[in-house]
């Protein structure tokens, strides 16, 4: 009986909800529930209408419930839409990591649950959803061609329990039909029940922000709103995962692998994907190219060729919507595509060089017009024409810079609409503030100045050409090619592997549609004279106690120039180590810390290595440390001896015959184990050889060697 107890306790905290209530009460809305036995196990959660079940193992689980008259169901597997569920990457989805979760399954009001498991299952929890059968009025429509359809308030949608606002995507591009399990005998006052006890299996059960579809449809045509957000909104939801950002899904109630769905459903289908689709103006017959966000089946940023009306089997490992209903969805997106009257499919304002171009498909031959308006509603440019094509550019030049807004319109289809942006308009194209970072490179592959980068900033949008040039004129790379580029500011990577030693320019020529031009140079030096630069110690300490005191700079020289060696903070000179003309071959230059005047402080610094041959001078800088200060170390004495360490130090701690030798990261505190040890000696170094004074901790007279 404890056990029970604690077990019903349990699933309440877990579940959010109340436990239930006693016998003869009202239930509680949801209950998670842990089955004792992992092999098999009879759950008795009081009386519930839908139940799912929750399992951790690769193994399956199968389940039976038993109604209150006595009957017991056929058995059935626990999980037949694996693939259900937020996005992998989504907040919803932690909680319910680590367990596989099984689809809600309507039973009608039941009070016994029965389970059996098959290969490896370490634990198992039924989650028992009470959800009472009620009546629902339908939802008169409220705009032209939207069906009727039932809202959350009217089917009971608990909205206490939603976890998170919703989230939206930028645009509907398909969706995704699913069934959702269950018994397809129910009637119409279940139906509303089967709604709402989905709604909490996921959010009480699997911990989503709120049911996972966005439209759910009964056997009778009806047609529910599923998630919370808006029916004509871009709402995210939970029903495939990997897919769910830019689709919508719609469930069918029940389950069609071998019964085929009704007529009403059939036609309520169709009806809300001629809608809803419509409303982002896709084609119901045509396919896509969808990114996966990760499952079983596809791995992250993998494409996917998918239908606009897709199954979920399309996007994941399950056999949802069943074969019965998954053979009829070209027919029913076919059907879709020809509800409602003219139709125009994927709209695209494009802007391409100094233009925009408008694009769509048509779904018959109509007349069309295209419509630009500034910011203030006056009417800048209107194109027209007729056919299933609409290709229209519209040229903005002398129109000032600014939003606009767009409309197309197309017989009495809905119209599209969105906004631009015209960058050009007012001012003069130029090429300002170009530069190459760093002015001299050494590209010999090993990672210091083998590459430069370009910057510019161009003060309007225009085709861009970025081209090097020996110092006579000679065109020798191209590196961006009549690219269309936004004004503002920009960057190019240059790579000198192809390039010879010498001078070159750097050529950045901008040109718009209209015959503007402008360009800007600037000059680049390559050579291969000098090669890696290093130094060691990366930290080291010019004070005098003969631990890592001298700094040494290492570099290659392929052919004699003249050397300058230089010290610097922040690009502020510090000291100068070496100036003199050397050799082809290695080269090592030692320095003692020492400086002209004052003292060297410690902190971060750079060993620059600049080097002149024929073609000019180049340089390359690299970081080290200076730290002449020793770290602190104290014992800490209480029931446990523990160890402060001021820095980043090696520790090493010596209590009687054991030696404890612990590397730190920073600043730390490090607690002792036992020893039993009346002596306790410890030191630290740290990575500029700085030794710090030692501590010791002796145990007073008369007591035990609490040995920390």
């Amino acid at each position: 009986m404890r056990r029970r107890l604690a077990l019903l306790l349990l699933a309440a905290l877990l579940a959010g909800v109340a436990a239930p209530a006693a016998l003869g009460g009202t239930p509680a809305p949801a209950r998670l529930v842990e089955v004792p036995h992992a092999g098999a196990s009879t759950v008795r959660g009081g009386r519930f209408t839908l139940a799912g079940l929750h399992w951790q193992g690769p193994g399956r689980v199968l389940f039976r419930t038993r109604s209150l008259d006595g009957r017991w169901s056929a058995w059935r597997p626990a999980a037949p839409e694996g693939e259900d569920g937020p996005d992998v990457r989504a907040h919803e989805a932690r909680r319910s990591r680590g367990w596989r979760v099984g689809n809600p399954w309507w039973t009608g009001p039941s009070d016994l649950l029965q389970t059996r498991t098959a290969g490896r299952v370490r634990r198992v929890r039924a989650v028992l959803v009470w959800s009472p059968e009620s009546l629902v009025p339908y939802r008169a429509p409220a705009a032209v061609g939207q069906p009727a359809i039932v809202p959350r308030a009217t089917w009971g949608a608990d909205e206490s329990i939603r976890r998170s606002p919703p989230s939206y995507a930028d645009a509907v591009r398909f969706a995704v039909v699913h069934h959702t399990a269950g018994r397809n005998d129910y009637t119409r006052a279940e139906a509303a029940a089967i709604v709402k006890g989905i709604q909490l299996f996921h959010v009480r059960g699997n911990g989503w922000n709120d049911i996972g579809y966005n439209f759910l449809v009964d056997r009778f045509g009806t047609v529910y709103e599923g998630r919370f957000g808006g029916i004509d909104r871009n709402v995210v939801g939970a029903h495939a995962r990997g897919f769910n950002t830019g689709s919508v899904g719609v469930a069918l109630l029940g389950t069609y692998g071998g019964t085929a769905p009704s007529k009403a459903a059939l036609d309520a289908l169709a009806g809300l994907l001629a809608w809803r689709l419509d409303l982002a103006h896709v084609d119901p017959a045509g396919f896509l190219t969808a990114l996966s966000g990760g499952n079983e089946r596809y791995a992250p940023g993998l494409p996917v060729t998918l239908r606009n009306v897709s199954g979920h089997r399309d996007t994941g490992f399950t056999e949802c919507p069943g074969d019965a209903l998954y053979g009829r969805l070209d027919a029913l997106a076919r059907t879709a595509r020809a509800t409602g009257g003219a139709k125009i499919f994927d709209p695209l304002a494009e802007e391409v060089e100094a233009t925009f171009r408008f694009r769509a498909r048509l779904s018959g031959p109509l007349p069309w017009t295209v419509v630009v308006r500034d910011a203030g509603g006056v009417e800048v440019a209107r194109g027209s024409g007729a056919g299933t094509e609409l290709d229209w550019t519209w040229d903005p030049a002398g129109a000032a810079p600014g939003a606009y807004g767009w409309r197309i319109e197309a017989g009495g289809a809905r119209p599209a609409a969105g906004t631009l942006r015209v960058a050009g308009g007012a001012g003069t194209l130029a090429v300002q503030e170009l530069t190459a970072s760093p002015a001299a490179i050494t590209p010999n592959g090993d990672g210091q100045a083998d590459t430069a980068e370009l910057a510019y900033r161009l003060t309007k949008d225009a085709n861009v050409t970025v081209a090097v040039e020996t110092a006579e004129g000679g065109a020798v790379a191209t590196l961006v090619d009549r690219a269309w580029t936004r004004a503002g500011e920009r960057t190019v990577t240059l790579d000198g592997s192809g390039l010879a030693d010498g001078s070159y320019r750097v050529l950045v020529s901008a040109r718009r549609a209209t015959g503007e031009s402008a360009e800007a140079e600037t000059t680049l030096l390559v050579s291969r004279t000098l090669g890696t630069v290093t130094v060691a110690p990366g930290a080291f300490s010019p004070n005098g106690d003969g631990r890592l005191d001298r700094l040494t700079v290492r570099f290659p020289l392929a052919s004699p120039a003249d050397v300058r060696v230089r010290v610097l903070r922040e690009g502020s000179w510090v000291a100068s180590v070496f100036a003199g003309s050397l050799g082809a071959g290695e080269q090592r230059i030692v320095w003692s810390g020492e400086r002209a005047s004052g003292t060297l402080r410690d902190g971060t610094l750079e060993a620059s290595v600049e080097v002149t041959d024929a073609v000019g001078t180049f340089a390359f800088a690299v970081p080290f440390a200076v730290d002449t200060v020793a770290p602190r170390v104290r014992i800490l004495p209480g029931r446990r001896l523990r160890v402060e360490v001021s820095e980043a130090a090696a520790l090493v701690v010596r209590a009687g015959d054991t030696v404890l030798r612990r590397r730190v990261a920073g600043p730390a505190v490090v607690r002792l184990p036992a020893s039993g040890a009346r002596r306790v000696h410890a030191v630290a170094w740290d990575a500029a050889g700085n030794r710090s004074e030692p501590a010791v901790w002796i145990a007073p007279k008369g007591a035990g060697g609490r040995g920390q």
